[in-house]
């Protein structure tokens, strides 16, 4: 007896439509022909079904405070400053009403799995940590929520920053986070990061030289110390938006040791387009990662969103189908061998960099799950498709019924 079936599924183009079967939350089979038994159907139709989209950069103790104090140069310098100003305001009261509306903004969007980071500092104490903790525990059977413990003020400018990394270790957190570019010297930020990371056996992700310039690199460090720490395939980093103003030969040569390293990046273009080359005053620079360069040099690329609706980000609606269609213009992406490369930086990409080993549509998966309304998987992104229905744990946790009707 199967806990649920879902017939007529296209996994992939070309292929005969598939029948999944569910049994205690994971994939228990795959086939072309029917399957009786079982306690809940659901009929696909011919849609595309993909594994849950993994959402791997996001803050969602900041989201939704645009409103509260804008920023009006749209600089990351005034972003940090109104930041700054806001979070002694914040009570857990407030971030758990906003984490959650971000959350639930995931979740109907078909993110089956994200990874948040949650900052704290001597100041603000562990008011947002704690929270998004709480929250991650409370929202399991919807979405799983990897905690990042960030120190977005820096660790050695912000004294007493140091103990509470080790102290959000112990209170749960999953990963290990670091900002070297806010911090001095950053070579001795990400020493310290890893050596945190090693008691902790817990993996590190950066936000990693976030500029227009290409003058204070530390990502060359961060490869040397991964390879060096035997950490090869357990370090992150967002942004480092730096790359796109390295000349060719530099700029491949970074590329080269970040593959060597299997060092993984989150682009987060809805953030660093909307920041970036503000000073520019013609021939505006788009200041986004070079996607298309990183992934050509065998480095696992991703698309993660940052921020909703706030002083560095002041959009947003949780679809990471957005940000893909927004980075395929952004990033060179739409030729005809380029737009089959997308679909995977929002899913299977950001999976191997979470770290999830049971993720995808195989017999003895977990069963996280996506009915797009589109019957192309080639035009998964750019037919920014509804999501019918999605899946957490072999359960049904979305249905979209919404009907359009056309008056002829």
């Amino acid at each position: 007896m199967f806990d649920l079936v879902i017939k007529n599924a296209r996994i992939n183009d070309g292929e005969t439509l598939k029948t999944i079967g569910i049994k205690e939350g994971r994939i228990s089979q795959i086939t072309e022909n029917s399957i009786e038994e079982v306690k809940k159907t659901i009929d696909a139709k011919g849609n595309v079904v993909i594994p849950g989209f993994v959402e791997g950069h996001i803050h969602l103790d900041k989201a939704l405070i645009a409103e509260r104090k804008p920023n009006q140069s749209g600089t990351l310098q005034e972003a940090i400053k109104v930041t700054a100003e806001l979070k002694p305001t914040f009570t857990k009261e407030d971030i758990e009403e906003r984490a959650k509306k971000a959350l639930e903004m995931l979740i109907v969007n078909g993110v089956t799995t994200v990874r948040t980071h949650a900052e704290f500092d001597p100041a603000q104490g562990f008011t947002g940590f704690e929270t998004i903790m709480k929250l991650k525990d409370e929202y399991r059977e919807l979405i799983d929520i990897q905690v990042v413990a960030f120190p977005q003020e820096g660790i050695f400018k912000a004294p007493g920053t140091e103990e509470m990394m080790h102290q959000a270790m112990i209170m749960g957190a999953d990963v290990v986070g670091g900002i070297p570019y806010n911090d001095l010297p950053a070579e001795k930020h990400i020493d310290l990061i890893f050596e945190i990371a090693e008691k902790y056996n817990k993996p590190i992700d950066l936000h990693q030289d976030f500029s227009d310039e290409a003058d204070a690199l530390s990502i060359e460090y961060l490869c040397a110390k991964t390879i060096e720490k035997g950490y090869q395939g357990r370090v992150t980093v967002g942004h480092l938006t730096a790359l796109h103003a390295l000349p060719k030969l530099e700029l491949d040569n970074i590329i080269s040791k970040m593959a060597q390293a299997e060092i993984s990046v989150m682009a987060l273009p809805a953030t660093d387009l909307h920041l970036g080359a503000r000073k520019d005053v013609f021939n505006v620079r788009r200041a986004v990662t070079p996607i298309r360069k990183l992934r050509d040099g065998g480095v696992n690329m991703c698309l993660a969103t940052n921020n909703i609706r706030n002083a560095f980000t002041p959009y947003g609606n949780g679809d990471i189908l957005q940000i893909a269609m927004l980075a395929i213009p952004v990033g060179h992406l739409g030729g005809a061998a380029d737009l089959p490369t997308v679909l995977p930086m929002i899913t299977e990409n950001p999976a191997k960099a979470l770290g999830l080993t049971d993720y995808g549509i195989e017999v003895g998966k977990k069963a996280d799950l996506v009915i797009l309304d589109t019957i192309s998987k080639a035009n998964a992104i750019i037919d920014l498709p509804t999501r019918l229905v999605v899946i957490k744990n072999g359960r049904l946790t979305v249905e979209n019924t919404k009907e359009t009707i056309i008056h002829a």
